[in-house]
């Protein structure tokens, strides 16, 4: 599927039709997103360990979608989902390093910055084609500024009119950073300079929005948190140590959280008190879930590994995620339990903000409707992705790479399994082909695929999936 041609045209018409001059100011758009943390892991979705009172706050005035899941469980692939409204499969992004893959751009001592920096920018170029969000946003008058995690090379990539991550070094950086084989030091390709936002700062996107006075603006705000490294304040351990019930390996993540939401907390005090609340609409989505492994400590690092169900995986501790619409006066504060995916916040901030979707064929559904209590959900929907490894093989091949499809549909899950000739699949996650049912079994641990109960609709999955995506035929 050559989906660059055909969204480069479509990004043309975009920018063609748009009306600068609108008589109605837009409302402002703040997407939040949390870098990996489990669905389970928030005060409003049942976990009474951990704290997330200001995440809790936010849940508790917007429409809450609690069965919401991203079409992949790695970062870069989920985020430029979020950006184009498509899937990795589509938007050509399924990878969070292109070839030769990290190991070898990092470790080879032939590779230096400036073929690194080639290397990058061949993937970072993909999105150049497609109409994302911030650059369908900044068609119609918005300024949109760039924060935070993300993989697409400079800020402008992407359509933004304002960024921090350039795809260059920062000096003195905490995080995003490499140092290659070699000696020469690049950027990682994850936001270098961006990351800085939330662990270190929240200035930049004060200094912004006081800037921007009366124009519409749209935040990316996606800080490293509570990704690791887990090197919280103190103050942060100190909300969890010595609290019965919390186990060890449990706390430096726990803590990141909490970290995190504060930083939440600070950007919805500050919006409030430019008096832009009334103005504003906040969304939040996680990119995909992470959990410590107690029998997985990185002696390295000196920090707890994910676990082999979370992230990168095909399994809902790494692909679901809760998602959040709030704007006062707008929307309903309800919780809504049909399927629905991060795929549909693109097209729902457009409907928000009264754009049209435009000439592209976009696989999301506008939830805009259902939170703002004028329309129901589909009930019957199904929700898709595919797992791919961190590493592509080739760029534009994603059949090539993919290692599991899936989809969810009611309480069942399908998970399909591609091993390219190999003896095992890629993260040896699963053997063959699995189902489950998601709602009596949320651990994904009894396997019904061979049930004879589930056959009629096993093979209604199948068909489904493949008319989704086939990566046989493509």
């Amino acid at each position: 599927m050559n989906t660059r041609s055909k969204f480069s045209v479509a990004a043309i018409l975009v920018l063609v039709v748009s009306n600068h001059a609108q008589s109605a100011k837009r409302p402002n758009v703040v997407l939040i997103v949390s870098d990996d943390q489990t669905y389970t892991d928030f005060g409003f979705m049942g976990n009474k360990d951990v704290l997330t009172p200001n995440i809790d706050w936010l849940a508790a005035r917007s429409a809450r979608y609690v069965n919401g899941y991203v079409p992949s469980s790695v970062c870069r692939p989920s985020l430029v989902s979020m950006l184009t409204g498509l899937y990795p499969h589509q938007h050509g992004v399924y990878f969070n390093h292109p070839p030769p893959g990290f190991r070898r751009l990092t470790r080879s001592p032939d590779i230096g910055k400036a073929e690194f920096d080639a290397l990058r920018e061949k993937a970072a170029s993909l999105i150049r084609s497609v109409p994302t969000l911030p650059r369908r946003l900044a068609a119609s008058g918005y300024r949109c500024f760039q924060t935070g995690k993300y993989w697409e090379g400079h800020w402008r990539n992407a359509g933004f009119t304002e960024g921090m991550t350039t795809a260059e070094p920062s000096p003195g950086a905490k995080n995003g950073n490499k140092t290659l084989a070699n000696g020469d030091v690049v950027a990682h390709g994850n936001g270098d300079h961006g990351l800085s936002i939330g662990r270190e700062t929240m200035h930049p996107i004060y200094d912004f929005i006081d800037d921007c006075e009366d124009t519409p603006f749209f935040v990316w705000y996606a800080p490293f948190l509570p990704h690791t490294p887990h090197d919280s304040p103190e103050k942060y351990y100190d909300l969890y140590r010595d609290q019965a019930g919390i186990p060890k390996h449990r706390i430096p993540y726990y803590a990141a959280v909490s970290q995190f939401d504060d930083t939440v907390g600070d950007l919805m005090n500050f919006v409030e008190a430019k008096g832009l609340t009334g103005d504003t609409i906040f969304v939040f989505v996680v990119d995909n879930g992470w959990e410590p492994d107690p029998k997985r400590f990185r002696s390295a690092t000196k920090e707890w590994d994910h676990t082999k169900r979370s992230k990168r995986a095909p399994f809902d501790y790494g692909l679901r995620t809760p998602i959040l619409i709030r704007w006062d006066g707008a929307t309903k504060s309800a919780t809504h339990p049909e399927l629905v995916s991060s795929i549909d916040i693109l097209p729902t901030i457009l409907a928000a903000a009264g754009l049209p979707r435009g000439q592209t064929d976009f696989a999301g559904e506008s939830l805009w409707g259902s939170a703002t209590g004028e329309a129901t959900l589909d009930p019957d929907r199904a929700v898709f992705g595919g797992i791919y490894p961190g590493d592509a093989t080739s760029l534009g091949h994603p059949e090539r790479d993919v290692a599991h499809r899936w989809i969810r549909k009611g309480s069942l899950k399908l998970i399909t399994t591609h091993k390219h000739g190999r003896d095992k699949s890629w993260g040896d996650y699963l053997e063959n082909d699995a189902l489950f049912d998601v709602v009596d079994d949320p651990d994904e641990s009894h396997n019904l695929i061979s049930d004879a109960k589930f056959a009629g609709k096993l093979k209604d999955l199948r068909r489904q999936l493949n008319e989704w995506w086939s990566p046989e035929v493509d």
